[in-house]
């Protein structure tokens, strides 16, 4: 028998074999990925944040105004983030500033992307402002009487603070640097499990079942199903750790099928859908929804809670084709469904690329409008947003925002305090309409 053959002969047979002996189905193993992926992003955050000069845990790194060097960025507000780290006898304290008249929040996410809390004046009417120390799940220590305590899901959290730039950026930039945090006492901060660096296009691989068992004990997830889905986790990674032809198979599935299905899927089917845009009505707190979760990870990490902002996402256009830069585009709102009209803070729509979810350099340095923006409506007061790589012939430049040439590109609208028809999913952008 000719070797070649007698070699391509076993490998067939061991393929076989594997298939046979691999006890998962292809929706068991992929649900547990997208289960195990959520925290794989979180982590990769972590490490990519604390791989940055000058960026240490519990101490506040103050964003430059206008910064856009960042997935998704949000440039309506002055940002501010932290990694906070804690141990049952330490906490760190955040003082937040009085702040009137524009909007702010002091963000805390749990180490799946859950959202702990928000402190505003929403949420805490009668102690909008002063120290809040942030606690394990376990803590002993005693706190001075003037400090509030927010207790964490577990050791770690991130937070990330907005306060409003309206059209007084100087004003928002004085606040931003109000926000102080220092800690109480010397906690001891675990590194994070050590991933390989994956990116959006092509997500970590069989790797994310070798470290399963160590990543999901830095953390409590609070989700309903977490302790189903992290047996199936287990199961899985225990099976392919001692059966090489296994892990295998489990490899070439998540590279061919699993991983790339998901990159489709988050961008389809992330919440509810009309007009092809996903609204996250379940978004920050998501319950037994992972799917979700994972997604907002990749997609938009960090997203806050639906009280706080409504989130619209959408890659296609009215007749269900997905953006490219070549094309020109024009995102009408009707004089009785304008974005203002469905929030009691301020709305802005930003244009990213896919699938870094990052802004595209253009000639204007223009990345998103907003509540702010000098946008010329129409004369029966309807709003018109155009979209494309050139400025369109006969187009206000003012309501022009540029695409990357010949590029896909993904458009997201933020709606912040969102009013309760809006968080009902009763409002819903237009669909976006191809022009040329």
């Amino acid at each position: 028998m000719n070797k070649l053959f007698s070699l391509g002969l076993l490998s067939m047979l061991l393929s076989n074999q594997a298939f046979a002996e691999l006890s998962f189905s292809d929706e068991d193993i992929y649900d547990a990925y997208v289960y195990q992926l959520g925290r794989a992003l979180v982590v990769r955050q972590e490490i990519i944040d604390l791989k940055e000069q000058g960026v240490e845990y519990n101490q506040i790194k103050y964003n430059p105004l206008g910064s856009a060097n960042f997935v998704n960025p949000n440039l309506d507000v002055a940002y501010l983030e932290a990694w906070v780290a804690v141990d049952d006898k330490t906490a760190t304290v955040l003082e937040v500033p009085q702040i009137k008249g524009r909007y702010y929040t002091a963000q805390f996410i749990d180490e799946w992307g859950e959202v702990i809390v928000n402190i505003n004046e929403r949420n805490f009417p009668h102690k909008p402002f002063g120290k809040f120390a942030l606690v394990s799940p376990n803590s002993t220590l005693m706190l001075p009487a003037d400090v509030t305590p927010i207790v964490l899901h577990s050791k770690k959290a991130k937070m990330l603070a907005r306060v409003e730039l309206q059209r007084d950026w100087q004003g928002a930039e004085i606040l931003q640097h109000q926000f102080t945090m220092y800690t109480i006492g010397n906690p001891l901060i675990e590194n994070p499990i050590p991933l390989p660096l994956f990116n959006n296009r092509e997500l970590i691989g069989i790797e994310l079942f070798d470290t399963a068992e160590k990543v999901l004990k830095t953390a409590i997830d609070i989700s309903p199903v977490a302790a189903k889905m992290q047996a199936k986790v287990l199961a899985i990674a225990a099976e392919v750790s001692t059966d090489n032809i296994a892990r295998a198979q489990l490899s070439e599935k998540i590279t061919a099928n699993i991983a790339p299905r998901f990159v489709k899927e988050s961008i389809l089917k992330a919440g509810e859908s009309r007009n092809n845009w996903l609204g996250t009505m379940v978004i920050g707190n998501y319950g037994k929804d992972y799917f979700i979760r994972t997604t907002a990870n990749l997609i938009g990490i960090w997203a806050n809670s639906n009280t706080e902002v409504v989130y619209f996402v959408n890659a296609r256009d009215s007749q269900g084709q997905y953006y490219n830069g070549s094309n020109s585009y024009v995102l009408d709102f009707p004089r009785d469904s304008l974005p203002q009209s469905v929030v009691d803070g301020y709305w802005s729509v930003i244009l990213v690329d896919i699938p870094n979810y990052r802004v595209t350099p253009n000639e204007l340095n223009r990345y998103n409008f907003n509540s702010y923006s000098a946008l010329k409506f129409e004369e029966d007061g309807s709003l018109r947003i155009y979209l494309s790589a050139e400025q369109p012939d006969s187009v206000p430049k003012s309501n022009w925002l540029p695409a990357p040439a010949g590029k896909m590109f993904s458009l997201t609208l933020r709606s912040y305090i969102p009013k309760k028809m809006l968080r009902q999913g009763k409002w819903f952008p237009p669909a976006v309409k191809k022009i040329n």
